[in-house]
């Protein structure tokens, strides 16, 4: 079989192989079985509640179930198809065959990812900050593209953005900046982003022009809804009011509108400075805190369930999960996943996509890449 033709059932073979792994696919067919017993059972729409969970969760395993069956069997009949092709010399329909299979690997590779996007918080909207690193403008000025490479993410998703905080940075860029990005599964993609980002490039603002590295933090968290019940003590709160600054328009105030919010025993800080109510703001700071102090407990059953611990770290050296390199040649680097891409321009316009998608595979997974960093 041809090369092409090939690479493309690896391709599919390998999303099919991460499904089931997901799946648990034996505990997901016995599961699934027990679950047809349950429906045809009449005395189970007794308890409405129950009911609506039972047949949730059944449609959900007899979707995934019947997506990877499907991709599987018609993988199998395309690979005979050209097979056969190949054989009676008929290039148009090998053609035609090879095209077939490229359209059902991007489709396996797009099921992959709705499958892996189940946990418990991905469907919802989510919060993205973005903190600038030690180094005054280079990592200010840092910040700030990576707050437009997430705002063009964003928008390339359909996803709505929202300006909740703004810090300017003292000549040039951002000290800090809170998204609320609104989309169906905003967190559960946003969610690999976390971590400490690096760039090499030659500075701008060095009249040497020399090379420069610089660092800037990404941290993601959940938007939760009024179901979940997260509570906090009052006493356990500093809560400081500030004048907003910020790029223009609705974010320059002249009253102390702008809210900072520091829970004491975690030491989380969350700020707003969106609306010029101060009470909306508060509001909106709590908010945030809730979804902080839900995303930490998230992490932590994570951690627990994978026996490791990842803890927020210093915005610095040997804490980066990616490196931009823009000088003295091209390429952006994922240390986690071993991802790459030599069109960094693509990348900080929002092409991040195949980064997500290889962290999401690796939490299932669990497979660690020996990855070196770049220069």
């Amino acid at each position: 079989m041809r090369a092409e033709a090939q690479q493309y059932i690896e391709r599919i073979d390998a999303a099919l192989d991460l499904l089931r792994r997901f799946l648990d696919w034996d505990r997901a067919l016995r599961r699934l079985d027990e679950l047809n017993a349950r429906v045809e059972d009449p005395t189970l729409w007794d308890n409405q509640k129950l009911a609506q969970e039972v047949m949730r969760e059944r449609t959900r395993l007899e979707a995934a179930i019947g997506a990877t069956r499907a991709i599987e069997s018609e993988k199998n009949d395309t690979a005979e198809l050209i097979e056969m092709a190949e054989a009676e010399g008929d290039e148009d329909m090998v053609s035609e065959a090879i095209a077939s299979l490229k359209a059902l690997a991007d489709r396996a590779d797009e099921d992959k990812i709705r499958a892996l996007l189940a946990g418990e918080a991905d469907a919802s909207d989510t919060y993205l900050e973005i903190h600038a690193g030690a180094g005054g403008t280079e990592s200010q000025d840092w910040a700030e593209m990576l707050s437009r490479m997430y705002r063009r993410w964003a928008e390339r998703r359909g996803y709505k953005v929202e300006l909740v905080d703004y810090q300017a940075g003292d000549q040039a860029g951002i000290k800090s900046a809170t998204f609320l990005f609104k989309g169906e599964n905003a967190y559960g993609y946003a969610k690999t982003e976390s971590g400490v980002h690096r760039l090499v490039r030659i500075s701008p603002y060095d009249s040497s022009a020399r090379r420069h590295t610089s660092f800037s933090s990404v941290w993601v968290y959940p938007v939760i809804d009024d179901n979940i019940d997260i509570e906090i003590n009052e006493s356990d709160l500093k809560i400081d009011t500030y004048r907003a600054s910020g790029a223009g328009g609705q974010h320059v105030n002249t009253t102390d509108s702008a809210v900072r919010i520091t829970h004491v025993p975690s030491g989380i800080i969350v700020a707003s400075q969106n609306d010029r109510s101060q009470h909306k703001n508060r509001a909106t700071a709590m908010n945030m805190l809730k979804a902080r102090l839900y995303e930490a407990e998230l992490r932590r059953r994570e951690e627990a369930a994978s026996g490791e611990y990842q803890a927020k770290t210093e915005i610095g050296w040997g804490h980066q999960i990616r490196s931009y390199v823009l000088q003295p040649y091209q390429l952006v680097k994922d240390l986690r996943t071993g991802v790459t891409s030599t069109s960094p321009d693509d990348v900080l316009d929002g092409a991040l996509d195949p980064f997500m998608a290889a962290a999401l595979s690796q939490k299932v997974t669990g497979e660690k890449v020996d990855v070196e960093d770049v220069d």
